[in-house]
């Protein structure tokens, strides 16, 4: 069964940014998607162990896509670091790896680090795709550089993206849409 999981980033919500448009899209595509809310309250850093606990309620499998903005990029890659098998695919939006500018550096590197298993990651998702932007006021272009190496990929490089959220103008993604649709 096609499935898919959007996380959001910092202080996000499921209603926020291209997420309901993205959902609406793919399950017009026969995907079930969810868009699970996870805690992240404004100032207290979100805790890994908490974001693990709400994903115990949802399905992982072959056929799965995850699509992760921001700090949700983190717990993408920190997802496939424990899988023991790999998903059809990992979508990557906008996430920081650890190279400053991260507007929110100290609170990322205390949800879990930026130390990754790139191994690990790498087997398992069948395919990546890594989307950042020249003039994100969060994470810096550089982060999503070093993702798309690590992984494997060409950087999805989108000029004047912003963070690829609201306040950019991002309240659809066409282009991560037609990426994911090739699956």
């Amino acid at each position: 069964m096609k499935n898919a999981i959007i996380i959001h980033g910092t202080e996000g919500y499921p209603e926020e940014n291209w997420f309901p448009w993205l959902k609406n899209k793919l399950e017009e595509q026969g995907y079930t998607v969810s868009v699970p809310q996870f805690p992240s309250p404004p100032v207290v850093p979100a805790k890994i162990s908490e974001w693990f606990k709400v994903l115990e309620g949802y399905e992982i499998g072959e056929e799965t896509v995850i699509i992760g903005h921001s700090l949700g990029g983190v717990f993408t890659l920190r997802i496939l670091e424990k899988l023991e098998y790999p998903v059809k695919g990992a979508f990557l939006v906008g996430t920081p790896v650890g190279i400053r500018p991260i507007k929110n550096y100290e609170r990322d590197v205390s949800f879990c680090g930026f130390d990754f298993e790139w191994n690990k990651i790498r087997k398992n998702a069948k395919r990546f795709v890594v989307f950042h932007s020249d003039d994100d006021p969060y994470v810096g272009l550089e982060n999503g550089q070093k993702l798309a190496e690590k992984l494997g990929v060409t950087l999805s490089f989108v000029p004047n993206a912003g963070h690829f959220n609201m306040s950019a103008g991002y309240t659809e993604f066409p282009d991560l849409f037609e990426e994911i649709a090739k699956e």
